[in-house]
């Protein structure tokens, strides 16, 4: 059973989310604070974590912050701020989505399995293995990545975002393919996630021109397949 941690000061927000996870078969937990949410998701080992940005106590993009220093649990973040610039600092901390209050329910329930199933089915023989180029290895059931035979450490989203991109090397993904491939058909968010976190994975690369932009279009991978 995947168990989903709820952080939220309001009540009425937990008792809702609860009320619609629990009948889809998700053993939910809850939080009403930064503090002790920090210690449920330290103590409870959730698969994925439903996260308010105004917290008392600790913000949720402190406590994502800290989160990220040991986890890579997979995590969306609410809030009712609807400035651009609050969105991208929460990905920029390493968020994998965000829902803006007032939300519907069952689209973060629908958020909620698509990305489960895509955790489902990574490295579950959905594309190659092994993808090997001129600079970068993949193993996809190991979920490795090398650079010029340098480890380099992604989160669970940013390796599918580089392996969609390495699966169709040369050509140019869109935005909407690549929340497609990664993040689910039922996505309902705004784009930019996609360039905040391919931001993410080309500095960890350490190389930009292995992922260039190809402006008003999409991305497109450019090493040398072996």
């Amino acid at each position: 059973m995947n168990k989903v941690l709820v952080i939220d000061d309001e009540p009425s927000i937990i008792n809702l989310v609860s009320a619609y996870l629990k009948p889809e078969g998700y053993e939910v937990y809850t939080a009403s604070d930064g503090p002790s949410g920090l210690k449920a998701a330290r103590a409870f080992k959730p698969d994925m974590i439903v996260l308010d940005i105004m917290l008392p106590g600790l913000d949720g993009i402190e406590l994502l912050s800290r989160l990220r220093r040991e986890s890579e649990v997979y995590v969306i973040l609410l809030t009712a701020r609807t400035e651009e610039t609050d969105k991208i600092v929460g990905l920029s901390v390493g968020a994998d989505d965000y829902v803006t209050k007032p939300f519907s329910p069952r689209e973060l329930v629908a958020r909620i399995k698509a990305a489960f199933r895509r955790m489902q089915v990574t490295g579950t023989g959905g594309g190659k293995e092994i993808l090997s180029f001129k600079r970068v290895r993949m193993d996809g059931a190991a979920r490795t990545v090398t650079v010029d035979e340098r480890p380099v450490e992604l989160t669970a989203l940013e390796f599918d975002l580089l392996k969609a991109l390495a699966e169709n090397h040369g050509r140019v993904l869109t935005r909407e393919q690549l929340l497609e491939k990664v993040w689910g058909g039922s996505y309902y968010g705004e784009m930019r996630v996609v360039d905040v976190h391919l931001g993410h994975v080309r500095q960890k690369l350490g190389v930009e021109s292995l992922i260039t932009t190809v402006r008003g279009v999409g991305y497109r991978f450019e090493d040398e397949l072996l």
